[in-house]
């Protein structure tokens, strides 16, 4: 099979593939196919046009846990992302933009390299290093690749979209049923616990009343599970919006919820610098707003997120019943918090006293 053909295969391959790390990896073991590279690896660019993912082929995991920290785009490296074009290169170690390899890191002599673009930007470039039985890359090896890259700019997008339909799906089907439970299952519970307040007001029996008054307090408490489940399964929709205007939702909705007041301050910059994770910050909110409705019999809540120590905090904080930490078991949502922080690169800390409170505290990198 000539090398045509193998493109033609190549592109056919990569456009049937709809998850996006399976596509990543794809992109990079075929250019060391067609290119009979070998090595190869994909790098994946942040905004700020460093390294946020490297994916490789031809370096066993052991090699790669002994070479530590994954690179984060000087050297050759480097020299691509500042000039993304393709580039060949026959001895590294002998170009002026060449920083060097770090301990442990295979010898490597000869370079190919060549941009991905996806969406009309860069995605990330193709390196590859040493050609098995010649000295260095040729030209029409560079041509190859720079078809590769383009076939993998479209697969990249195509699995994008992918993610996003599934997504959308998802959350379509969140809301409706969240939408669901609130006009039927609580609308009809409401009603049950009218008709047995009406019951338990014209009862003879003060022993039947009682005990129709309990049944009532135990659907309150159905409703307002309900309305924190209902609560939970709407941060995602939030969470596509700007992440100030989405944690005021967030609190809106909680107080509607709740009527627990709830009081939202926000630094718009500290908002915009954590654009990235938007998500995962209302998620962190929801989580800490959640236990507030459970547990803290709150009248009054606080959002806040700002600026301190060169990070940002986001704080929530109550003024509910509280309680002895040392003397509280441990419960699930705390342990959420702390994983989600710590998933961030954070980390969450809960502090409260009886009746003077809790305050929940997560401090995440800018």
């Amino acid at each position: 099979m000539d090398r045509r053909d193998k493109l033609i295969r190549s592109g056919l391959e990569l456009a049937s593939e709809l998850e996006l790390e399976v596509v990543l990896q794809r992109i990079v073991e075929l250019a060391v196919q067609l290119t009979d590279a070998t090595y190869g690896a994909l790098g994946v660019l942040q905004a700020d046009g460093s390294i946020s993912e490297f994916i490789t082929t031809g370096v066993t995991p052991e090699q790669r846990a002994a070479i530590g920290d994954p690179p984060t785009g000087r050297g050759i490296l480097g020299l691509l992302i500042r000039e993304p074009h393709p580039r060949r290169i026959s001895r590294i170690s002998a170009h002026p933009g060449s920083s060097g390899f770090p301990p442990n890191h295979p010898s490597m002599t000869s370079f190919l390299g060549a941009p991905v673009t996806a969406r009309g930007k860069v995605f990330g470039n193709v390196y590859l290093t040493d050609k098995r039985g010649a000295v260095e890359f040729d030209e029409a090896d560079e041509e190859a690749l720079v078809v590769l890259a383009t076939q993998a700019g479209v697969a990249i997008e195509n699995a994008r979209l992918y993610q996003d339909v599934e997504r959308l799906a998802l959350l379509e089907d969140r809301e409706r049923i969240a939408k669901e439970l609130h006009d039927g299952v609580i609308q009809a519970l409401f009603a049950v616990g009218m008709g047995l307040e009406g019951t338990s007001m014209v009862a003879s029996d003060p022993k039947v009343s009682e005990r129709i008054n309990l049944a009532v307090e135990e659907l309150d408490h159905v409703i307002r599970d309900l309305r924190n489940y209902i609560f939970g399964l709407r941060p995602g929709i939030l969470a596509d919006r700007e992440l100030d205007t989405a944690l005021r939702a967030l609190a809106e909705e909680f107080q509607a919820k709740t009527g627990v007041v709830t009081i939202v301050e926000v630094d718009p910059e500290i908002a915009a610098q954590l654009g990235s994770v938007a998500s995962e910050v209302v998620q962190l909110t929801r989580e800490a707003l959640s236990n507030v409705g459970r547990h803290a019999l709150a009248t009054t809540c606080r959002v806040s997120l700002r600026h301190e120590a060169g990070s940002a905090l986001l704080e929530i904080d109550d003024d509910g019943s509280g309680f002895e930490p040392s003397t509280v078991r441990r419960g699930q949502g705390l342990a959420n918090l702390e994983g989600r922080a710590t998933d961030l690169g954070g980390k969450a800390s809960v502090t409260s006293e009886p009746d003077r409170g809790t305050t929940v505290r997560v401090e995440l990198p800018l």
